[in-house]
């Protein structure tokens, strides 16, 4: 359950708007809707402060003098107001769901175009689960904040100061009480505020990793049942969510005790204005309308208020949703264009690796002084130990990750002054454990090269050896291959694979242990496409069968980020070094394997022509 393990950044500074003016920003390529929007909200707002003016108005002036004339024109104003306010309140949620929707867009594209942008080390430490807990839900929670969240603060903090006007306009005495409570309610928010949050940036990490253990154990369902991990992975992922459970338990505590804490005071707010408005009254300071018109700004005032205990709340969920999530989008790819990088045009000189040092950890070296140079459609074989840094050098050479020190050239060019596209574009790499999408055999066989035609499709699963096969699938070229291929062996997905790095025409070809997890009749026929795609190309294989190497220019062995040996095979067998122990010890139990292979190779050929 690596997933489940991963440290992510901690988020422990006090909230000081920072991130809040962050998120707002969300709204400035949207202005035009969110002006209408808050013009929309102010409208609603003052309607119904002005609603309870009128209220008031309707018992002092018609009620209580008994003026028929002017009840009817107080109630007529009151009616056309309130089909004015339906308006209004119509726009105000049109335009906060438009603007929900757009930020919600805006982010997930811009994470996705940036996750495109990462370097591959971004994606070797950091688990997909916490990266898919980023994209979804945290973008959907800061979405609910910018758009809905700003909707129920701007209407509270509208309907307060609308209020606050008209108690001034009725009775300042009985209005500056009213404003000496509002920092009472505010310290309390302040003293909630920090342990909501904490508890809430606790919820949203527990959750990437429950997310994570989720996506380790779906993708692993294989190997947990061949194993019997059932119980163990319960175990472990109780304990995740017990831990989760807990911390969202005291987040929903401290919440629950806010709202009372703010009915308390707006009791007593109450309380105090039901007393002072009847002693005004009986001096004749205060209407009958207006105690009622007060008692009604205070509730309308203080429900806001109470309202925001469930905003704040949700605030600092949302705020703590949002950390992470500009922590994605402000993570840096390691590996970059530099300033004047040009396209390479077409990739034809020599290779070089002049120096080169490596590591993923500082103490952990992976190359040392590893120095190649490598002529123009000339096929280098690696071989060695696991963990020796042969797929170091072919991901080097991609460009995935940069050297620590020494340079790696391409055409006399150190590949630093050449842009990613330019040298990416024009290597070919069929893996080890060969990767398709969701799709149609045609489209992941055009994957690299969208602009092929059916018939240059065809052309390519020709020569990698997979037409066969595809034309026994029920829709041939038009069959789905399911998530990841799942539809497909092995086998049959390295051959699409291959197929795809044919389709490319890649002036570089890298082949990563592509036949070690294939049966000998189809490894017979990925020898058969590697041929062809290695033909007149600069090509590295990561050997694991003999029958893979035999017919490479040189074979480097790779022990400990050197190279140990490195000639033909005639060469190296005759030196009986390294290269001979390896062969001896994993290559010759082949023997028999690689005979029938040979046999199996020259039977397709002589049925081809």
């Amino acid at each position: 359950m690596a997933d489940a393990e991963f440290e992510e950044e901690e988020f422990t500074t006090q909230f000081n708007g920072q991130t809040l003016g962050r998120l707002l920003s969300e709204l400035i390529p949207h202005w035009p809707w969110a002006a209408g929007f808050l013009v929309a909200v102010a409208i609603v707002s003052w309607f119904d402060a002005y609603f309870t003016f009128l209220h008031k108005r309707i018992v002092d002036e018609g009620i209580m003098a008994q003026n028929q004339p002017a009840l009817v024109s107080i109630v007529t104003q009151y009616g056309l107001l309130l089909l004015a306010q339906a308006v209004a309140v119509f726009a105000m949620i049109y335009l906060v769901g438009i603007l929900g929707e757009r930020v919600r867009y805006d982010l997930r594209q811009r994470m996705f175009n940036h996750l495109q942008d990462l370097s591959l080390s971004y994606y070797s430490r950091t688990p997909v689960g916490w990266i898919m807990s980023r994209v979804t839900s945290d973008s959907d929670r800061v979405a609910e904040l910018v758009t809905w969240g700003l909707l129920d603060s701007t209407w509270a903090v509208l309907n307060i100061a609308s209020s606050a006007y008209f108690m001034f306009r009725i009775n300042w005495q009985m209005a500056l009480i009213v404003m000496g409570i509002l920092p009472i309610l505010l310290i309390v928010a302040v003293q909630f505020r920090r342990r909501i949050l904490t508890e809430f940036r606790n919820v949203r990490k527990l959750n990437s990793r429950v997310t994570g253990a989720y996506n380790e154990n779906i993708g692993g369902v294989r190997v947990v049942k061949a194993l019997g991990r059932e119980d163990a992975n319960l175990v472990e992922f109780d304990s995740l969510t017990g831990e989760m459970y807990r911390s969202s338990y005291r987040a929903a505590w401290l919440s629950a005790l806010f709202l009372p804490a703010v009915q308390i005071i707006s009791a007593f707010a109450l309380g105090s204005i039901a007393w002072y408005g009847g002693l005004q009254g009986e001096v004749g300071a205060m209407s009958v309308g207006g105690i009622q018109a007060f008692v009604s700004y205070v509730t309308f005032m203080l429900w806001p208020i109470q309202d925001m205990a469930r905003v704040f709340a949700e605030m600092q969920h949302a705020i703590a949703s949002a950390e992470r999530m500009y922590s994605l989008i402000d993570a840096v790819p390691e590996v970059v264009n530099r300033a004047g990088a040009v396209d390479p045009g077409r990739v034809t000189g020599a290779l070089a690796f002049e120096h080169v040092d490596f590591y993923y950890e500082a103490d952990k070296p992976v190359l040392s002084d590893f120095t190649l140079r490598v002529r123009p459609g000339e096929t280098i074989a690696l071989v060695g130990p696991t963990g020796g840094g042969k797929s170091t050098i072919v991901n080097l050479l991609c460009r995935f990750y940069e050297p620590r020190r020494g340079t790696i050239k391409i055409a006399g060019r150190d590949y630093t002054e050449l842009t990613l596209q330019g040298i990416q574009s024009r290597i070919g790499v069929v893996l080890q454990t060969p990767h398709l999408f969701s799709g149609t055999v045609r489209e992941n066989i055009r994957y690299g090269r969208l602009d092929a035609t059916d018939e240059a499709v065809q052309a390519a699963a020709k020569l990698a050896g997979a037409h066969d096969f595809i034309l026994t699938l029920p829709k041939g070229y038009e069959e789905n291959v399911g998530e990841g291929g799942n539809l497909l062996s092995t086998g049959q997905k390295q051959l699409i694979s291959l197929a795809r790095a044919v389709l490319a025409e890649p002036e570089i070809f890298i082949m990563d242990e592509a036949t070690s997890s294939v049966d000998t009749l189809t490894e017979a026929l990925i020898q058969r496409g590697m041929e062809h795609l290695m033909e007149g190309r600069t090509s590295f294989v990561i050997a694991h069968r003999l029958s893979t190497i035999r017919r490479a220019d040189r074979i480097l062995v790779i022990e400990a980020g050197r190279i140990a040996e490195m000639g033909t095979h005639a060469e190296l067998l005759r030196r009986e070094g390294h290269y001979y122990r390896l062969y001896t010890q994993q290559f010759r139990r082949e023997l028999g394997e690689t005979y029938k292979l040979n046999q199996l190779t020259g039977l397709s050929a002589a049925n081809a022509n």
